[in-house]
């Protein structure tokens, strides 16, 4: 499952993919829908994701898009670029403080967990888990959009 939120955790997109697969290749479909008539905000200032993100055409993609990454970078990667020398090219840019901001989507996350159903995967239709995962989207909105308490 791939989550797209807003600082305060609240989901703004989310993806289901196959299990096996990467999750690389599925962050260009993590993007904000344009709704409506006009032009809708479709670009983040920043994104903050964890190793698996960190390859090189995901940040290729943000750096075209001028979207500040908070991303760390495996050992592994480290290790090859360190290996190739002076050809490895320089580690790119990390900010350590704005990466903090990530434990937002990790509660989104935990949030997510706590339905028995999603947690353990016990459906085997994957449009049946997306529902339940957009069924606790709404709810999360609705919690956030209520004027009571």
């Amino acid at each position: 499952m791939h989550h797209l939120v807003d600082g305060a955790g609240r989901p703004l997109v989310a993806l289901v993919g196959p299990g096996q697969a990467g999750d690389a290749p599925m962050f260009p479909h993590l993007r904000v829908a344009r709704v409506g008539r006009g032009r809708a905000r479709t670009r983040p200032d920043r994104l903050r994701g964890d190793k698996a993100y960190s390859s090189r055409a995901v940040r290729r993609h943000l750096r075209a898009r001028s979207i500040t990454a908070a991303i760390p970078e495996p050992a592994d990667q480290i290790g090859h670029r360190k290996r190739r020398g002076s050809r490895g090219g320089r580690p790119p840019a990390f900010d350590p403080i704005d990466y903090r901001g990530r434990n937002v989507v990790e509660r989104q996350f935990n949030l997510l967990k706590q339905w028995r159903g999603l947690a353990t995967r016990y459906d085997k239709l994957s449009i049946v888990y997306r529902s339940a995962v957009i069924l606790h989207a709404a709810i999360t909105w609705t919690k956030a959009l209520s004027d009571t308490p």
